[in-house]
């Protein structure tokens, strides 16, 4: 006895050196313990408990669990959302109150209906089990309404499906894997709370177990218990057969196999642990050459796992008679130690664990020295919102619960304890340090693979480009060549006469141009007249000189010379006036829109067939003009002949090719002269043109041709096998007069249209002109790069829809998506209208959703379901929201109504 009250007083005495002194770790040398804290020391309370996972070690840490629906609840909940929202990554937990208004909750895990049974047990219950190791006393409870699956996550047995293992079964798997079966033994107890009174489930004769506690520490103990030794996992799991086989159940409304009583699991470790040898040291704190023998310490602790009954409503559990009086039992002992808790979340000076046998049976788990886990188990079903509130504000007080864990041991393990703790934080750091740079390094590598794999395939399609547009020059050149040669294998023939039309643009036109082409003509016609009569009269005297005889030969031979140069004449005389005519028809139409515009305040185009509101106003017109214009252009054109303009398109003048172009754009405004263009071969002599490109007025004029004749669907594939496409591409790379694009992205957009040439039409880079237009900005342009890109994405989803097409959409592979998002909001009308229907179309295919949303589409989208104009283009987006999984989830997660 003496010995061992001076060994107490030197140890004590070395402890007090090493506080002043700051850790002198060669002094007292242990064996490592499992856990931070030293033998018998407890962890400090402190005045509020922490949401931050083990700032508080002692405080109760709480999880929910959320049950799936059951068939019942699936029918009667069908047309109602679940009441409860989780969000496990936020360790949060909704519960709407309505349809608007809805109560967070924070928990140490918010675990969802899919959890696995071995998930559950890491994050509840492994923490308890190893700190039972370690010598701790743990608690593992399960709380909740009755029908949420407490009895599941905590006994089930898993016979069937080892991974529906429960928390029991799953916790004796890993203590006995930790201990030695030559020096540490395992027992168990298995009872249950019934009415009041505790019954042995693996006896069931001993029907009334008494509560012992020990006055000095307040321990409760129940002599009376069985208790069975364990050896191995078959053993346990026939005592836990024969434990379910004992313990009472009953059919209810809300549970067919409700558990009638609480059970409680009392798992008693004990372990031996020897002590490392210790230096003695002397009064006068210096280290002795005597050594202190090792001795064996025993660690004796206890893992509880209880499942309690669960909590129920009488007019719900349609409780009747003897099953009336269990569930009130029920209810009271439950009631009773949510007073307890609520005093201990309180700090109230007064626990009342002695209302309730369960209580007096859980002192040590709340409030006392073990590291107690509860897990909360709750419904779906917004049926028992009541039920499911008061279970989560249950769990809520018992966060707030904080124990004074005390492990059982005579030495003091603090100093080597808190050298682990800066040890492990080291180590701990240090491996954090070495996984993020080499997460970093990775990243780096992987950065700069994608970057030259995107290079590459960069340089592949480039050079690819290149190619084919060499092919297709070289292509065209041979085309051009063998046209030449055609043409000069024929004989030249004279222009009889030559229509113009109507002109491009609305050119600023004056009465005093009109008056002196009037004029001009005026005279030409004197001329004329001059001529026909100067010719008869010439005609008189030859048949007078026919009479003559030999003898006047030569004054015949001049006569005939005069007729040549007077018939020559004529010639050119009626050339010049079929130009003036054309020019003062140009005038005289100009003139009158002119004054319409000036009358109606808008200006006018130069092809209505490209524009809408053109048209409109083309419309507009007086009928009798517009009859009166037909009039002349039918007249001239029957008067002159197709196939004539059409040669006129060749002429070496250049101002007589660019009124050729003109009138055959003109015409073809017209539908019904389109079919003839076509098979006389204008096309081919309009894309002839476009190649060339010597002048400005002839390319822009050929564009608004090709764009007039591009809306005949006949046209539109003619137009791409004669590689139509490639050369709009070059007329839309080189142009950049804001009107020559206009007629060219006209004429690409009415191609767009068109579900045959769909695919051949973006190989040969209709859409990347298409794009590259836009850095023109003029509002018309724009119209027509929209009017495009909705043509060409309405096609491409009805292709998809049809299953002709699959993977992503082309738009988005060409990077059109973030002009189409600029632009979505734009202010003119027209290019609005374009792109909001182009993004409905786009968005209806799951397969664009990830692009859209990273490029801010879906933003857009929500916007055009709200203030769009337009009911038709709004109820689509609307209807593609809702469809969409991608786009639901993302609106889920970014909290937003749509």
């Amino acid at each position: 006895m003496a010995s061992t009250i001076h060994r107490n007083v030197v140890a004590q005495r070395g402890s007090a050196k090493l506080d002043r002194q700051g850790a002198n770790n060669n002094s007292i040398l242990r064996t490592k313990p499992r856990h931070s804290h030293p033998p018998g020391s407890a962890a400090p309370r402190r005045s509020s408990p922490s949401h931050g996972g083990d700032a508080v070690p002692g405080r109760v840490r709480v999880a929910v669990r959320l049950r799936p629906q059951n068939a019942e609840e699936m029918m009667a909940d069908a047309d109602f959302a679940d009441c409860v929202e989780l969000l496990p990554e936020l360790k949060r937990l909704k519960l709407r109150r309505n349809n608007w208004d809805s109560d967070t909750y924070e928990f140490d895990e918010v675990l969802t209906e899919f959890a696995s049974q071995k998930r559950v047990y890491e994050v509840v219950a492994k923490p308890v089990v190893e700190s039972v190791l370690d010598g701790y006393n743990g608690t593992v409870m399960a709380y909740g309404q009755t029908g949420t699956g407490k009895t599941f996550t905590l006994g089930q047995l898993g016979e069937e499906d080892t991974s529906s293992r429960g928390i029991m079964v799953r916790a004796m798997e890993d203590i006995l894997s930790d201990l030695s079966p030559e020096t540490d033994s395992v027992t168990v107890s298995y009872l249950q709370l019934y009415m009041e009174t505790v019954q042995d489930l693996l006896n069931p004769a001993n029907d009334n177990i008494p509560i012992v506690e020990d006055p000095r520490s307040g321990d409760v103990s129940l002599p009376g218990a069985t208790h069975v030794d364990i050896r191995d996992q078959q053993t346990f799991l026939e005592l836990l057969r024969l434990g379910e086989a004992h313990r009472i159940a009953a059919n209810t409304r809300m549970n067919t196999e409700s558990s009638r009583s609480h059970a409680l699991l009392t798992v008693h470790v004990r372990r031996s642990v020897v002590e490392s040898a210790d230096n003695v040291l002397t009064e006068n704190f210096d280290a002795s050459h005597l050594t202190k023998p090792s001795k064996p310490l025993i660690r004796k602790s206890k893992l509880v796992v209880i499942d309690l009954a669960g909590s129920e409503r009488i007019h719900k559990s349609g409780s009747e008679g003897h099953m009336l009086e269990e569930a009130k039992s029920i209810n009271l002992s439950l009631s009773a130690l949510g007073k307890c808790i609520n005093a201990l979340a309180e700090n109230s000076a007064h626990v009342p664990f002695r209302d309730s046998k369960l209580t007096r049976l859980l002192r040590d788990s709340f409030g006392g020295t073990a590291r107690t886990s509860l897990i909360v188990t709750i419904g779906p079903s917004p049926q028992h919102r009541g039920e499911t509130s008061s279970t989560i504000l249950f769990g809520q007080r018992a966060m707030k619960v904080e124990n004074m864990l005390k492990i059982k041991e005579e030495f003091d393990y603090k100093s080597l304890s808190r050298k682990l703790e800066v040890q492990l934080d080291k180590l701990i750091a240090e491996n954090e340090r070495q996984r993020k740079a080499f997460e970093d390094e990775v990243e780096r590598i992987n950065l700069e693979a994608q970057c030259r794999i995107a290079e590459v395939e960069k340089n592949f399609a480039e050079a690819l480009e290149r190619e084919r547009l060499k092919c297709q020059m070289e292509y065209m050149e041979s085309v051009k060549q063998l046209e030449q040669k055609l043409m000069t294998s024929q004989e030249r023939q004279g222009c009889n006469g030559f229509v113009n039309g109507c002109g491009e643009g609305v050119a600023t036109s004056s009465a005093d141009e009109v008056a002196e082409v009037k004029k001009l003509l005026e005279i030409e016609k004197g001329k004329r007249k001059a001529i026909e009569e100067e010719l008869k009269s010439l005609k008189i005297q030859l048949g007078k000189y026919g009479q003559v005889e030999a003898g006047g030969d030569a004054d015949m031979i001049k006569l005939r010379k005069i007729l040549e140069d007077d018939a020559s004449q004529k010639k050119k005389l009626e050339e010049e006036i079929i130009i003036l005519r054309s020019q003062l028809l140009q005038l005289n139409f100009e003139a009158d829109q002119m004054r319409r515009c000036l009358e109606s305040g808008s200006s006018g185009n130069a092809f209505p067939a490209m524009d809408t509101s053109l048209s409109q106003s083309r419309h507009s017109q007086p009928k009798d003009t517009r009859n009166d214009q037909k009039a002349s252009v039918a007249t001239l054109f029957e008067q002159v002949g197709l196939h004539k303009i059409l040669s006129l398109l060749e002429s070496d003048d250049a101002n007589v090719r660019v009124h050729a172009v003109k009138v055959v754009a003109n015409l073809a405004a017209e539908e019904t002269n389109q079919k003839s263009i076509v098979e006389a071969g204008g096309l081919t002599s309009l894309l002839m043109l476009l190649r060339r490109y010597e002048d400005e007025t002839v390319r822009r004029v050929a564009a608004g041709a090709i764009a007039n004749l591009a809306m005949n669907e006949a046209n539109q594939e003619l137009i791409m096998s004669e590689g139509g496409i490639t050369l709009l591409s070059m007329a839309a790379s080189d142009a950049e007069e804001p009107q020559t694009l206009r007629m060219v992205a006209g004429a690409i957009a009415n191609l767009c249209g068109n579900d045959k040439i769909l695919m051949k039409l973006r190989s040969q880079g209709g859409i990347k002109a298409l794009l590259g237009i836009v850095r023109c900005g003029h509002p018309d342009v724009l119209s027509q790069i929209a009017r495009g890109i909705a043509n060409f994405a309405k096609c491409e989803s009805r292709a998809s829809n049809q299953g002709i097409k699959s993977g992503k959409s082309f738009l988005i592979d060409d990077g059109a998506l973030p002009w189409i998002v600029q632009n979505a909001n734009n202010e003119s009308a027209p290019i609005r209208r374009h792109i909001e229907l182009a993004l409905c179309h786009l968005a209806q295919h799951e397969v664009n959703a990830k692009d859209m949303i990273s490029g801010g589409a879906l933003w857009e989208l929500v916007r055009i379901s709200r203030d769009c104009n337009r009911e038709d283009i709004r109820s689509l987006a609307r209807r593609t929201l809702s469809s969409i999984p991608q786009f639901k989830s993302e609106l889920r997660r970014l909290r937003i109504e749509y």
